[in-house]
């Protein structure tokens, strides 16, 4: 008898997962027939195809992405944290290629990569319409460049961008009944303080709702941000860094700034947001052997879809979106 319902058990729970099985393989084809994915994908192409050629243009050069390491970016909110043992060494997902792109820039002046990144978000962040847990980010580094100096890149690289996209995916805007606005530059710049003070916790929602063209948040406060983003020596507190934010309520576009390069100040900066130098211990010993300063940032390819085509939910960006607390192919 025993015997007999520890198989009737396993039938059942052969049951449930072929249940489960068919559900995804039906989500799956549902989505993958959707038109909206189909023009997505065109608008993604052409993105990555405009980006590339626009930094190249001005010296870049394409480098391979990371996709496992035994150095990652800590991030500066919870993820859970997948490792994988390979001969005794414990690497990661990557999260971000942030410290991989700073040690390039001791011998390359100008660099980017399509980083594919993992970041397992809790389930919560399903409510943004914004996060998945695999997503692919251009994230690009310049030697010796100033936060200023990449804000303009920044802002040259959008505008470039959404030109060329009105002309070449015209019928796919049409599609999505999108009149996409090309931004004036300068961008308006907005201190993070002063909007937390008019606002309060929620600004970055308020304001994204507010503008009608892309905009920066600049001056973190240090405990916002992770160790590696540049104190302001004259400002103690103050991060050199900044968000660019797009308008009608799409949220956060990048993230970047200029890096900490003095091993001092890498240190005191690790032991200040509660880390451990074993935590960092490779990227301690490149620093000991000399960083460069520089400045990047880094731009998620389906939120760019995802304002470009103005898609409720960033899923539409992905033809198999990995949705945090969802089962996923």
């Amino acid at each position: 008898m025993k015997v007999n319902k520890i198989h009737k058990s396993n039938l059942h729970l052969c049951f449930m997962e072929s249940g489960e099985i068919n559900t995804l393989i039906e989500e799956i084809s549902e989505h993958l027939e959707k038109p909206e994915l189909y023009h997505a994908l065109k608008v993604q192409s052409s993105i990555r195809s405009i980006t590339s050629e626009f930094l190249k243009e001005r010296g870049f050069i394409e480098v391979p992405p990371v996709i496992i390491s035994v150095l990652t970016d800590p991030l500066n909110h919870p993820v859970f944290d997948p490792t994988i043992d390979y001969y005794g060494y414990k690497y990661s997902l990557t999260k971000s290629m942030i410290f991989h792109k700073h040690l390039l820039t001791k011998h390359f002046d100008r660099i980017f990569t399509f980083s594919p990144n993992i970041r397992l978000e809790e389930e919560d962040k399903v409510k943004t319409g914004r996060h998945l847990a695999e997503f692919t980010q251009l994230d690009l580094e310049m030697k010796g460049a100033s936060r200023d100096e990449v804000m303009s890149l920044g802002e040259d690289m959008i505008i470039d961008l959404f030109k060329k996209i009105k002309r070449s995916n015209e019928e796919d805007l049409k599609f999505f009944g999108r009149d996409l606005r090309i931004p004036s530059k300068p961008f308006k710049r907005i201190a993070y303080l002063d909007a937390y003070k008019q606002y309060g916790e929620d600004f970055e929602h308020i304001l994204s709702s507010e503008m009608k063209e892309p905009f920066w948040i600049i001056d973190i406060p240090l405990e916002k941000r992770e160790f590696y983003d540049r104190e302001d020596p004259s400002r103690p507190g103050i991060l050199v860094d900044m968000d660019l934010i797009y308008p009608e309520g799409f949220g956060e576009a990048l993230s970047g700034g200029e890096r900490e390069y003095e091993l001092s100040r890498i240190i005191d900066r690790i032991h200040r947001k509660g880390q451990t130098e074993e935590q960092f211990k490779w990227y301690i010993e490149f620093a000991k052997e000399g960083l460069m300063p520089s400045a990047g940032f880094g731009i998620g390819i389906e939120r760019l879809t995802r304002f470009i085509c103005g898609l409720e939910r960033i899923e539409d960006a992905h033809p198999f979106p990995k949705i945090p607390g969802h089962l996923s192919l």
